[in-house]
């Protein structure tokens, strides 16, 4: 991400990518031990068989549905309460210039809010100078639209996007697809009063260029962006927002896909509104 260390701003820099490079497998494994050897058939067997009954155990479970009379909530179909589990409450009802918008003036409420606007805020839309305009709009609170504005417009200047392979209206060129996706994992409030927020939204995603002769092509990232929210015009909005690396997992062993499957995967695959 372009954002690097964590920094706050009423603005960022969200949207651009970082070329990631995966280094060759190594001969033991990622935490310093031998790969294991394979195990005896027997025990192989037993480990096998346990599986399936784990798995036929949780299928049986799942299925008894909400009418166990032992159960003290009376409704097994009702999310219990976590910090970690999905709550299962509709996050909002519609959305004005395809950003989901008119969040419960609650905790969930600003959660939900923080992981949709993450995604707004480091997505290709916000290097186009038109669809950027209507982000700033509807994200940002007023006091701070014509400030982020320019600050916006500076940050992504016709200079920058010829950099990352874009015109000055942010597209790519003929046979290159931009992507710039982003997938929220968590959420995590840190303040919260009736008309502020401040929530943490642990995020991966997919930055760069695809396309046969990118020099950035496509790669994945993890950061965590912290936005301030405030209540106003009777939903959240973004009054400022900073970004940092990680948490990031162990890289898996996946193979990389080829730059027309990315850019095809992007076309073809749609985006989600997030809920707590």
């Amino acid at each position: 991400m372009s954002l690097g260390d964590e920094r706050e701003t009423s603005g960022g820099y969200g949207g651009t990518g970082q070329t990631r490079t995966r280094l060759p497998e190594s001969s033991g494994d990622v935490y310093g031990g031998a790969r294991r050897g394979g195990r005896s058939s027997s025990r192989s067997l037993v480990t096998v068989v346990g599986v399936v009954v784990l798995l036929i155990a949780a299928i049986a479970f799942a299925n008894r549905g909400g009418d166990d009379s032992a159960s003290p909530n009376g409704d097994e179909n009702q999310p219990n309460s976590s910090t970690t589990a999905a709550s299962g409450t509709r996050p909002v009802d519609g959305k004005s210039a395809g950003i989901p918008g008119g969040f419960a003036r609650d905790e969930q409420g600003a959660q939900s809010a923080a992981a949709n606007y993450a995604v707004t805020l480091v997505s290709a839309d916000i290097l186009q100078p038109t669809r950027r305009a209507e982000i700033v709009k509807q994200v940002f609170v007023a006091d701070k639209q014509d400030e982020l504005t320019e600050k916006f417009d500076k940050a992504y200047s016709k200079e920058f996007l010829s950099s990352i392979g874009l015109d000055e209206n942010g597209n790519a060129t003929a046979g290159s697809t931009y992507v710039s996706r982003t997938v929220p994992v968590g959420t995590k409030v840190t303040n919260n009063s009736a008309s502020a927020a401040t929530v943490e939204v642990w995020c991966t995603g997919v930055f760069g260029m695809a396309g046969e002769s990118s020099t950035n092509p496509a790669g994945s990232d993890w950061f965590t962006m912290t936005l301030h929210l405030r209540w106003a015009n009777s939903d959240w909005k973004v009054a400022s927002f900073s970004q940092k690396d990680g948490p990031t997992p162990v890289p898996g062993d996946s193979r990389a896909s080829s730059a027309d499957e990315m850019a095809k995967a992007v076309e073809e695959y749609g985006g989600f509104t997030y809920a707590r």
